[in-house]
């Protein structure tokens, strides 16, 4: 029996003390995936050169619809699902999108008193900023682990219990695959690109062995 690999949105990048990570496994695979390679502009006109100079680089855009439903989890009687549908599901992708909630918040608010007593209890003349949008990567099988940003995300909510918690919802997320540079200390995102990009080339490579007979057809000899 062949092992059904599920997609995935996966926060990282906590530490021992810093944000709650948050993992969000799709309940049902999405049926399609559309992916667009956004081009830079080339040089155009008769007198423009170097009309193959790579300049900035090629971005990836990802969309996709992802389906939750508390069917399943309603029939073996789980009481997360008696209790508050699929909420739980949608609140976990919610959060990806939004900066640290309260409890990340008090976090950061007992360093900055911890701070200030070993400073000898001067109050900072400003507070520092510790909102920050979660790191996100995205799995999609073996081949695909990408860090993203989520620019988009829309949820339809299609059914509801007596308590109007929701059973099943339709959520369209749009992502962006992140460019790391060299600079970048997101040594996490990095790795992820790299083994993404590797995996693509050894697939592209791969595909000779199925052009090299029409290769030779195509060379007249």
């Amino acid at each position: 029996m062949a092992v059904l690999l599920r997609g995935a949105l996966i926060e990282y990048g906590a530490g021992l003390i810093g944000p709650i990570p948050n993992v969000v496994i799709f309940q049902f695979n999405p049926e399609k995936l559309t992916r667009t390679l956004r081009i830079p502009e080339r040089p155009t006109g008769v007198n423009a050169r170097e009309r193959t100079q790579a300049g900035d680089k090629t971005f990836e855009s990802v969309s996709l619809t992802a389906h939750f439903s508390a069917a399943d989890l309603l029939k073996d009687d789980k009481l997360l699902a008696r209790t508050f549908g699929i909420g739980p599901q949608l609140c976990a992708l919610e959060k990806l999108v939004q900066p640290a909630g309260k409890i990340e918040g008090l976090i950061g608010a007992a360093l900055d008193a911890i701070g200030g007593a070993l400073g000898g209890g001067a109050a900072p003349a400003q507070a520092i900023p510790r909102e920050q949008f979660p790191k996100t990567l995205f799995i999609w099988g073996l081949t695909r682990v990408l860090p993203v940003t989520i620019d988009s995300m829309s949820i339809t909510e299609l059914e509801y219990d007596h308590l109007l918690n929701p059973l099943r919802a339709e959520v369209e997320i749009g992502l962006t695959v992140i460019a790391v540079d060299d600079c970048d200390d997101d040594w996490l995102a990095k790795g992820a690109l790299e083994y993404t990009t590797i995996a693509k080339e050894a697939q592209a490579i791969a595909n000779l062995a199925n052009t090299a007979e029409q290769v030779v057809e195509l060379i007249p000899l």
